[in-house]
């Protein structure tokens, strides 16, 4: 018994750890992320920069990235592998790659940077341990939960979310405690260096009626087909570029080039970066229906070019944006469905609906859960099997609840 209990210390040490790291990676990836914008606010002709920017670092990545290059689908490729590791120079390289992102403009996000960094830094940890085995599976998912966790304020949602990523219908919740320590830990120690996380407010839930039932059915619907559109459209840009231009640099440039082309065309830049300003804006008003398909098409074109950053937080605004746009069409409260939105499209592209429940409960309180929760399992039920990570597995197809001989990854679902 003590030796059980000397384990389980030893492994909850090792959890907060990873935390430690974690949170304070976030820390320093959200202050660099935040002078970045305000110097793209400040200085608008550094636009004119984006498509070099891109160009120089997919060479960066073409001479030295290696495996790093594979993103957060390697990150998931370790998490079933019996032997490799998460590359430490993924950490540095995925970091400066996304500050360029966000300095010159491109649309892209931060959960796939503090993923990587948080699977990097836990790869790294297991290494100088001398771990294998379900161990090192164990301390990956630590990492995934403290980058999500300490990157989003939400610790809770970074453990259920590192779980549900390793396979679609299979969760694994008896490693859910060493993940909520690495997520809580990675939450205090970025509050701890001064973070400030965005928060939105839903404000007063309406009176419950069929019509407001009904409503939510509807819109979750159009929530999993728009993550489905989202992700075809990406995949769909990536194969293009990559088939036009083989080379990644110049890849990166043209994409530069036609993010320039489109602000000019459309006369505005509220679709570069992470796009907060317009979701704060969903959450006050109803907003147009062409405001999540501009979000969607800059960010498609960013991440097909091979920019990097992540999806999680474009994510965010097009289904924040997509549900203000219905809050109004359906006569609905606009914060509520933007809400469900928000967190619905979100865990639909990522396949974590669980997760993105629970990051709406600890975003906007546990009144709005039950809505969050019906809004996120039936747009992940109608977002089909495709994802914005290919190489998660899939385990129990949806809607047939069939359980597959063996598991496939997403890719190979598909």
């Amino acid at each position: 018994m003590k030796r059980k209990i000397r384990i389980f210390l030893i492994w909850l040490s090792i959890a907060a750890s990873t935390g430690v790291l974690t949170g304070a990676s976030s820390a320093l990836l959200l202050a660099l992320l935040e002078a970045a914008t305000n110097q793209r606010l400040t200085h608008p002709w550094l636009l004119w920069l984006l498509p070099l920017g891109g160009a120089m670092v997919s060479y960066i990545y073409m001479k030295h990235g290696r495996d790093a290059g594979k993103g957060n689908n390697l990150v998931l490729e370790q998490l079933h592998a019996e032997e490799g590791a998460v590359p430490l120079r993924m950490a540095p390289l995925v970091l400066f790659g996304t500050m360029i992102t966000h300095l010159f403009g491109g649309s892209a996000g931060r959960e796939g940077t503090a993923v990587q960094m948080g699977g990097s830094l836990a790869s790294y940890i297991g290494r100088l341990c001398k771990l294998g085995g379900i161990e090192r599976k164990m301390l990956l998912i630590c990492g995934i939960s403290g980058g999500f966790g300490s990157v989003f304020g939400t610790p809770l949602a970074g453990a259920i979310f590192s779980l549900e990523l390793l396979a679609i219908g299979l969760v694994p919740y008896w490693l859910l405690l060493p993940a909520l320590a690495a997520g809580f830990t990675g939450h205090a120690v970025a509050l701890g260096l001064g973070t400030h996380h965005s928060h939105y407010a839903i404000g007063s839930l309406p009176s419950f009626n069929m019509h407001l039932l009904l409503s939510i059915l509807l819109a979750s619907v159009l929530f999993g087909l728009m993550a489905r559109l989202f992700i075809v459209l990406t995949h769909k840009l990536k194969a293009l570029f990559s088939h036009y231009f083989p080379n990644l640099a110049i890849k990166s440039f043209v994409g530069g080039l036609l993010i320039v082309l489109l602000v000019y065309i459309l006369g505005t830049r509220d679709y570069l970066g992470l796009g907060l300003p317009l979701m704060e804006q969903a959450f006050h008003e109803a907003l147009s229906p062409l405001a999540f398909l501009l979000k969607m098409l800059f960010t498609a074109v960013t991440l097909g070019a091979g920019f990097q950053g992540g999806e999680v937080t474009p994510l965010f605004v097009i289904g924040s944006a997509l549900g203000s746009a219905l809050g109004g069409l359906l006569s609905v409260s606009v914060p509520l469905l933007a809400g469900i939105g928000f967190v619905a499209v979100f865990g639909s592209a990522a396949n974590t609906p669980l997760a993105a429940a629970i990051m709406g409960m600890e975003l906007f309180g546990l009144d709005a859960f039950p809505y969050l929760l019906l809004g996120c399992f039936v747009s992940y039920l109608f977002s089909g099997h495709t994802g914005i990570y290919w190489s998660k597995r899939t385990h129990r197809l949806k809607l047939r609840f069939k359980r597959l001989k063996q598991e496939k990854s997403l890719e190979e679902t598909t």
